[in-house]
């Protein structure tokens, strides 16, 4: 079992069958699968996009400036982070916010000395603000902190069950692997996640496992070892 995970929740999976925003029931069980494995011992730290709310790059194409557009994705994760830190304190689960843009009180400034005294008390722990600089996307942010916090693995939450050969959502031929390495997903041009985040994952030998974080349960099941998803390695 992993001592320590970075958990990367998509911020376009919580918005649920509704389309945009943040639906609670969405909300309320993925708190409950956070919480089932916290109380396995799991120490969690958690990165949610803002896709949902407010995308970046998406913005710069309607005539927004880049820069500012970014600024506004980074609040929008922080949204979804304050979403996620009520709902884990409704069932009664340790939480703390940190964030990369100065904002207290709405959550602590982050650093990986911090986070780990955090986690290592027993919080779960989420990580808002993505990096605090424009033009990475979370996906990056949740390589670098997972590479910061020294977690065992990325699991990357999404609302598909693993890396296929093309979208299955769009290719029904599309077949799935159940493991693959970062150099054949670089050569293969997958969309598991930017070459930033990749690169740096490979290059320091970050294992990701990326599966479908909206079956209630999936979580659980990735801590006990089912192969449920797709495996990222060296």
């Amino acid at each position: 079992m992993f001592k320590r995970i970075l958990l990367k929740l998509s911020g376009e999976s919580l918005q649920g069958k509704q389309g945009y925003g943040i639906d609670e029931q969405r909300l309320a069980e993925y708190a409950e699968q956070v919480k089932a494995i916290a109380q396995r011992g799991v120490q969690i730290g958690i990165v949610i996009g803002g896709g949902n709310i407010f995308r970046g790059l998406s913005g710069a194409k309607r005539g927004f400036d880049r820069v500012k557009g970014d600024q506004m994705g980074m609040l929008a994760t922080v949204i979804n982070a304050l979403a996620l830190q009520s709902a884990l304190e409704a069932i009664g689960q340790p939480v703390r916010l940190l964030t990369a843009i100065r904002m207290e009180p709405i959550g602590d400034y982050y650093s990986p000395d911090k986070a780990k005294r955090l986690l290592d008390k027993g919080n779960v722990v989420i990580l808002a603000a993505g990096t605090s600089a424009p033009y990475f996307t979370t996906d990056t942010g949740s390589s670098l902190r997972a590479l910061e916090i020294r977690a065992d693995v990325m699991l990357k939450g999404t609302r598909v069950d693993g890396i296929y050969t093309a979208d299955p959502e769009k290719d029904p031929t599309a077949t799935k692997f159940d493991e693959i390495t970062y150099d054949e997903v670089i050569s293969r041009g997958l969309k598991v996640m930017d070459l930033t985040a990749t690169a740096m994952a490979k290059e320091n030998g970050l294992p990701i496992y990326v599966f479908n974080m909206d079956v209630p349960g999936n979580l659980e099941k990735v801590i006990n070892g089912e192969k449920i998803g797709t495996l990222v390695k060296p």
